[in-house]
């Protein structure tokens, strides 16, 4: 028995605020909990030793997420539907599982960062989702941008099982993800969070934004914002070259300014250089602003430049350009002014 308390309430090690907490947490429950050891999860210490983590979607982002995993030293069990897309992870020594819940039962923590909030659902909580084969005290944690009511829905879920659920979307690229250095919004249990921080101090910086389904609000806020900044960052660029300029001196001029932006260091060149490979899809992002939209609608809010970038990036779909990167937008504004700043290559800098 004394060995079985001590093994339940060994410190964690993110903070003593934390342990404190934690300990707390144990002690009134323990007899709740005294038939399922495997909760301590909570009060573990989180590192690749005693750590299984499950993977599920190994797209774009999702790749690069699990390769800082397998670096870190994590054992890894991912999903995905198309396995070949996976076999760079398999080959750093990944293990692939046929379905999500064959993904669960092999894993103490399960991430997912798939496309659309019914993919989400699906995965997590359907029929055949990670919940219903992961252990009691387990996690999920959901990277996608989705619906904040799915996260509500799937913490829900979760709780009703004894585990644990994150709602963690992030924001930063294909970039961040390659450096290690995403946005990661996180809502849910801030113990949890605060538990899992090494794992996600793999991926980035984590951001406790409120109970669940703040992550995803988080998400959304930040996608509103990047709507606009795209559209000014394209605007500017189209009337710099209709007023005659070196589009590409002018982005270097005003990149130090007022206007510069992240959206201007990771797209600027790459719009001059007629480089739409997708780091962010313009389908995703057209699904990122419909939910903003409709949360607007929920909210009683009047969002005209959200409601406008929305309109410019479905154009961009009507014309069968949903799978480039959201920097294809520029081509949506050269369409508008019969222009084209393709013989405005990007400078050898």
């Amino acid at each position: 028995m004394r060995s079985s308390l001590s093994k339940l309430f060994r410190p964690c090690t993110i903070s003593r605020t934390t342990t404190i907490f934690s300990l707390t947490h144990t002690l009134n429950n323990h007899h709740h909990h005294r038939s399922m050891a495997t909760t301590t999860t909570t009060t573990d210490s989180i590192n690749p030793t005693n750590t299984r983590i499950g993977w599920i979607g190994t797209g774009v982002m999702g790749r690069s997420m699990c390769s800082h995993l397998i670096k870190a030293g994590y054992s890894l069990t991912i999903f995905t539907r198309t396995q070949s897309k996976a076999q760079p992870l398999l080959d750093m020594g990944a293990h692939f599982a046929s379905s999500p819940l064959s993904v669960a039962s092999s894993s103490d923590i399960v991430f997912s960062i798939v496309g659309y909030p019914s993919d989400v659902r699906s995965v997590l909580i359907g029929s055949s989702g990670a919940l219903n084969s992961l252990r009691p005290g387990g996690i999920l944690v959901d990277m996608t941008t989705s619906d904040p009511s799915v996260a509500v829905e799937i913490a829900s879920a979760s709780s009703a099982k004894g585990c644990f659920a994150i709602d963690a979307p992030v924001s930063g690229g294909d970039r961040g993800a390659k450096n290690g250095t995403l946005a990661i919004f996180a809502g849910g249990d801030e113990s949890v969070i605060r538990k899992i921080q090494p794992v996600f101090d793999c991926l980035g910086k984590v951001n406790y934004m409120g109970g669940a389904g703040k992550g995803q609000f988080a998400k959304l806020a930040n996608q509103i914002t990047i709507a606009s900044t795209m559209v000014g960052l394209v605007e500017g660029m189209v009337y710099a070259h209709r007023a005659g300029l070196d589009v590409s001196l002018y982005l270097n001029a005003i990149s130090t300014g007022a206007a510069g932006s992240k959206s201007l260091d990771l797209y600027g060149n790459r719009i001059l250089g007629r480089d739409f490979e997708a780091g962010f899809f313009v389908n995703h992002f057209v699904k990122d602003l419909g939910i903003c939209i409709m949360e607007c609608q929920n909210m009683g809010l009047a969002l005209p430049g959200l409601a406008l970038a929305h309109q410019l990036y479905i154009s961009l779909q009507a014309h069968g350009e949903g799978n480039l990167g959201t920097q294809a937008l520029i081509l949506a504004l050269e369409r508008l002014n019969n222009v084209s700043l393709e013989t405005k290559k990007a400078s050898s800098s």
